[in-house]
């Protein structure tokens, strides 16, 4: 009878490179021993390979290399599908603290390892408040899935949608407000659910090119809650300068995008849904991206909107006072 498959061979290739100070030989081992575990099925001893070599990187210091295969780690409990328990949950938090206290590869490893708990554990509600306040691309993506299979209860996918998106906006995370819309519309498209958002008298996606950014297209739907959101995510991405406006055009910039801002407003004020809630978010947004005051109704527009439509739960900091600039653009908001 064969030996039961065991991590140590790897290990004692891998742990001696760290000692060594030889960081980027030791993540390239144990990726290459990794993959072949993984294309043998042997899924437990790549996971131990990682964890320790991620471990022992992190610990040395070089945390990138750390990072990286404790993503690496991510992805195979995915392909395993690893059940959220303990030992799962924490090998990641240990990680985790020793990423150190703050920083990006601190926030890359939290993101993917909610995203990973998330999907696995079901416990998306838990998830919502960190998917939220995480506004990146990922994060955004898993937030969109997680409304769409909400929205199959039959509920208006108009207030899923608003759900994601009003708080990205109200945080001026515009890339990720508007990959959450995408990725939820597209999701819908994609589903029965088409046949009553699309149908043959209405136009192909409008393609609108803001500077320094990629095309973005508006899909016309039947639902105006579904059009208000991505034509508001167009608006107050191209919103002015702001108090900063120094010169006659920057100021023509900011009464043009001002006055689009209130065409649209007014236009689909009555016609979405979320009710007086989603007013106040609407004035709110326009004061955040377009310096018009908003009536004094001392409440947060996102805690109520949120606690109407899903029961509550805290809302996440709204970030009320920052005041994006036209320097901002899509490319730079993750």
């Amino acid at each position: 009878m064969p030996p039961a498959p065991s991590s140590t061979r790897a290990l004692q290739a891998i742990l001696p490179q760290i000692a060594d100070n030889k960081p980027y030989e030791a993540h390239q081992k144990a990726r290459t021993f990794v993959s072949r575990y993984v294309k043998s099925g042997q899924h437990d001893v790549a996971i131990d390979v990682l964890f320790q070599s991620a471990r022992e990187l992190l610990k040395a210091g070089h945390t990138g290399s750390g990072v990286d295969l404790g993503s690496f780690l991510i992805e195979v409990y995915d392909t395993a599908n690893v059940k959220v328990d303990p030992e799962s949950r924490g090998r990641m938090t240990q990680l985790i603290a020793l990423t150190g206290p703050e920083g990006a590869w601190r926030k890359t490893l939290i993101d993917k390892s909610v995203a990973w708990s998330a999907k696995h554990e079901g416990a998306f509600e838990t998830a919502e408040q960190h998917l939220l306040n995480s506004a990146s691309r990922d994060s955004a993506r898993l937030l969109a899935q997680m409304m769409f299979e909400w929205s199959r209860d039959g509920t208006n996918p108009g207030a899923y949608a608003i759900r994601g998106t009003v708080p990205y906006l109200l945080n001026t995370s515009i890339l990720a407000a508007r990959t959450f819309l995408t990725t939820l519309i597209g999701l819908l498209l994609a589903s029965p659910q088409r046949a009553t958002l699309i149908n043959q008298h209405f136009p192909d996606p409008v393609a609108l090119k803001s500077p320094d950014s990629d095309p973005d297209e508006v899909q016309i739907t039947t639902d105006p809650t579904l059009n208000f959101l991505q034509l508001a995510i167009q608006t107050c991405q191209r919103a002015g300068w702001g108090p900063e406006a120094r010169t006659p055009e920057e100021e023509k910039h900011n009464r043009m995008s001002r006055e689009a801002w209130l065409r649209l407003a007014s236009r689909y004020r009555t016609r979405i849904v979320g009710g007086d809630v989603m007013r106040e978010a609407i004035d709110s947004l326009g004061s955040i991206y377009f310096d018009i005051p908003a009536p004094r109704k001392g409440a947060n527009p996102l805690q109520d909107m949120m606690s109407s439509f899903f029961g509550g739960g805290p809302a996440p900091d709204t970030g009320s006072t920052r005041k994006p600039r036209r320097a901002l653009t899509a490319g730079g908001l993750d």
